[in-house]
């Protein structure tokens, strides 16, 4: 249940990462069809938001205490700090490849959840990672020329 827990605790702490760059971006983007952009990043970094809150509910439901300080997010999590704005075409391939961070993360925690017989997180993860893949289609999408 430890190695569950954990790979919960990474998801936790890739997806408020995730948030807050994408919502970082959100903030900062500029230049051509700035509005689909801007929209585009709010409704990605709105869904993260709510994918927080029910990650950190399973690792509660599984007995251990979700982390929240950003000292310990940044122990966890595999998405880079942004501190740069880059143009949208880029924030959109940067958001692409955190993404990917994303998946990774949540199928490694639907493997060891499956191997426990975790159902219900089993369940909740098939469901992000539909979520998250169906994003990396429109991610990708977005930046063909």
């Amino acid at each position: 249940m430890d190695k569950l827990v954990d790979l919960l605790k990474r998801l936790l702490a890739d997806l408020s990462a995730y948030r807050i760059k994408t919502q970082y971006y959100h903030w900062n983007v500029e230049g051509p069809n700035f509005n689909e952009y801007h929209a585009f990043f709010a409704t990605i970094y709105t869904a993260a938001d709510g994918d927080v809150d029910t990650v950190a509910e399973h690792i509660r439901a599984l007995n251990a205490y979700a982390p929240g300080s950003f000292r310990r997010f940044l122990e966890l999590t595999t998405i880079q700090d942004e501190d740069t704005i880059p143009i949208a075409i880029e924030m959109v391939a940067r958001t692409y490849a955190d993404n990917q961070k994303i998946l990774a993360s949540a199928k490694a925690a639907h493997t060891a959840a499956d191997e426990l017989g975790e159902r219900g997180v089993v369940n909740f993860l098939e469901g992000l990672i539909d979520a998250y893949e169906k994003q990396a289609w429109m991610l990708r999408a977005t930046t063909k020329r």
